[in-house]
Parts: C-alpha cells; sequence; structure tokens
C-alpha cells in the first residue's frame, strides 16, 4: 500500500510521535511505501526531524508551512501538497493536527484521493475566544466533509466533534495513541541512578509532571497546591520534565516562596530520556485544562507509576479511580492537594494502583496494536 502521511510540523510532541510510530510501523511491519509531508521541525518544543523513525520514510519538507494562520505561506504550503500528492498517487492520504489536517484534506478531495484524518486534539478549545472557535469549527466542518473517516484518539475526541457538528458519529473510529512501550517496562538506566543524578536522596517522594512548560497545561495548579502539599508530606519533591515561556515566571514565583529547592526543572528532554524520569518518580500529576488523551498517562502507568489526572476529555478513558489512580475536577487545588497526599501517604497504594495500570493498558498502547487498527481503516475506506 502507499500512504503519505502529512502533519504540520515535527517537533517533540504527542500528535508527532504518534504519526512516527504509524508511518515506521507501516513500513516495518507491513511493508507499505510511506512519504511523510511535514513543515519545519522549529520550535522550542525540539525536533523530531532526525529522529530514528524516520530513517526508512520518504520525506518532503514543506518549509512554508506553519502552526500560525498566514494566508499567503498557508496557499503556497497548500500548492505543493496537492503538487506532492499528484506525483505521488497514493493509494490514501493521511492527515494530522489541524493546520495540515485542513490542507491536506483539501488536497486530496480536489484530487480524488481517499483520505483519513486523525483527531488528536480538538481544533476549537478553552482558551479560545469565541471567534477563534468559531472559526475553527467552521473550518473542520468542511475539512470533514472532504475526508472519508475520522480517527479519533480518544472517545471524548468522537463526543466533542459529534457535539459540534463536525461529522455524524459513524464516521469516527477510536484508536488510542500507541507507543514503544518496551522502554516504560524497563528503562536502560535504574531508577537509583537517575535519582541521584538529579540529586534526589531514597526517602524524598517524587511527585512528576511531563509537559511543556505552557499555560494550557496547568502547571499553575501544582505550584499552587505545593505549599500545603509540603506542610503536610515535608519529603515530597517536585520534577518538572520539559520547558516552555512559563519556566521564568514559575521559578520567580517559587523562589518568592521559598520552595525553589523542593522543584526540579530538567527543561527539555529527549523522548527516550522520558521513560527512566518516570521511573525515577513516585506518582505523576496531570492537570491539564485541555488535552485530547495525554500520552502521559498510558505512558506512567505502563511504567508502574499512579496517576492524579484533572479529569478532562480523555482522560477517565485510563484513569480509573481507585484502580488505576485518582481522578479529579478540573483545575481544583484542594482535590489536589489531598490527592497527592494520600498517594504520597502510602506506598502500598502508590504500588498497587502503578502495577493495576500497567496489566491494564500495556498491550492496548502498543504501537503495533495502533498501526494494525489504523490499516483496517484503511482497507474499510478503500474497500467502500
Amino acid at each position: 500500500m502507499k500512504i503519505v502521511h502529512i502533519i504540520t510540523r515535527l517537533i517533540v510532541g504527542g500528535a508527532q510521535e504518534n504519526t512516527l510510530l504509524t508511518a515506521a510501523g507501516q513500513v516495518h511491519d507491513h511493508a507499505d511505501e510511506v512519504v511523510l509531508v511535514t513543515g519545519p521541525g522549529d520550535g522550542p518544543e525540539g525536533s523530531l526531524i532526525d529522529s530514528e523513525l524516520v530513517t526508512d520514510l520518504q520525506v518532503r519538507l514543506i518549509p512554508e508551512m506553519g502552526r500560525a494562520i498566514r494566508p499567503w505561506r498557508d496557499w503556497s504550503s497548500f500548492r505543493q501538497i496537492k503538487r506532492a500528492l499528484a506525483e505521488i498517487q497514493p493509494d490514501i492520504v493521511h492527515t494530522h493536527s489541524s493546520k495540515a489536517g485542513i490542507l491536506g484534506r483539501a488536497a486530496a478531495s480536489q484530487l480524488k484521493l481517499p483520505v483519513v484524518h486523525t483527531v488528536h486534539g480538538a481544533a476549537f478549545h478553552r482558551g479560545q475566544s469565541w471567534l477563534a472557535q468559531s472559526v475553527f469549527r467552521r473550518a473542520e466542518r468542511w475539512a470533514a466533509r472532504r475526508c472519508d473517516r475520522l480517527i479519533s484518539v480518544c472517545d471524548a475526541m468522537t463526543d466533542q466533534y459529534v457535539a459540534a457538528r463536525i461529522a455524524p458519529r459513524e464516521k469516527f473510529t477510536t484508536i488510542y495513541s500507541g507507543m514503544n512501550v518496551e522502554p516504560f517496562l524497563s528503562p536502560t538506566r535504574s531508577r537509583e541512578t537517575v535519582r541521584a543524578e538529579l540529586g534526589l536522596v531514597e526517602t524524598d517522594i517524587v511527585v512528576g509532571k511531563i509537559a511543556r512548560l505552557f499555560d494550557l497545561k496547568g502547571h499553575r495548579y501544582l505550584v499552587e497546591a505545593a505549599a500545603s502539599i509540603l506542610q503536610r508530606q515535608p519529603n515530597v519533591r517536585f520534577l518538572l520534565v520539559g520547558d516552555g515561556p512559563l519556566k521564568n515566571h514559575f521559578q520567580q514565583q517559587l523562589d518568592r516562596h521559598g520552595l525553589s529547592d523542593r522543584f526540579l526543572f530538567t527543561g527539555l528532554v529527549p523522548p527516550v530520556q522520558v521513560p527512566e524520569l518516570i521511573a525515577a518518580m513516585d506518582l505523576v500529576v496531570h492537570t491539564s485544562v485541555w488535552e485530547g488523551l495525554a500520552r502521559v498517562l498510558p505512558q506512567a502507568m505502563i511504567g508502574g507509576r499512579p496517576v492524579i489526572s484533572f479529569d478532562i476529555d480523555g482522560a477517565s478513558e485510563v484513569v480509573i479511580p481507585g484502580e488505576t489512580g485518582l481522578l479529579l475536577p478540573p483545575e481544583s487545588v484542594s482535590e489536589l492537594i489531598e490527592a497527592v497526599c494520600t498517594l504520597a501517604d502510602d506506598a502500598r497504594l502508590r504500588n498497587r494502583l502503578g502495577e493495576a495500570g500497567r496489566r491494564r493498558w500495556t498491550e492496548t498502547f502498543r504501537h503495533e496494536t495502533m498501526t494494525r487498527r489504523v490499516r483496517e481503516v484503511y482497507q474499510e475506506v478503500l474497500g467502500k
């Protein structure tokens, strides 16, 4: 099968890792011919353009394609996508992310090529103005009419898109975002080695959060809860993995409150280091205010760590209260304090929840499972 994947930017992120694993799996496991059309991997998040997953893919780079709406550059990107598709003549086109999803579906439909689009996260969400939400809804409705099937990374995304009248429910299929689970099951370096490098001691109870330091990721709730958590459990240390525009703001805030020594900022790290950092943690928190289904949730559980998450979007599909973690009302600082203290005080509970998460989700989130199910969708589309 000849497949073209189109994604806006090849930065370090969940949608990008999902796309590369799908494409690489199609090459290695199914002997497909795969071409990746993408914009530059520029940005503070880091780039995946040199990832080993790209090695066996044919890459068409479109320098003009970026996240921001820039009409002239977007028109140029559309023309280059259409020209690439006309030349390659794939059996199916698979688009990812909002910008590439709209441009790619428009180009594929003009060429009458079968096209599938993955919804990694809603293009319209909290934090946007009413006008922006309205524009993105209209654009997604327009683009949905120009594709054959929509794949959601969680049922919650389907519910949101159906409620917004983007497309009827029967056009959607949920396929959880797969990953290479082996490094989370058996990290390359030991927990003790990584903790020692971070300056952590055996008695430290490490509360981790893995996310870009950006407003929608909700670090502010954890920072706000920190003082109360430390009053009740002084052995807690907070490990924040990621970088972003709010790093200096949070560091200054912690300095003012005398909490700097209780927080560790790793900055941007390569994805290959994430499994060993999760192994160095004792529990993982997810306090985003909007996110489809954060990959860190299954990653943490496959790594044997319990999770605490705000009940947003697809979180409740994997965080089973009292079984694999704790689920809290969104933006609830008092509940966050209680949840962290509950797990910090009870090592047996942490172990029980972590092991249950590992048993429940390891096979579901293998990237091989995702790739197989994506190809089944392709076959259904091509069969019609």
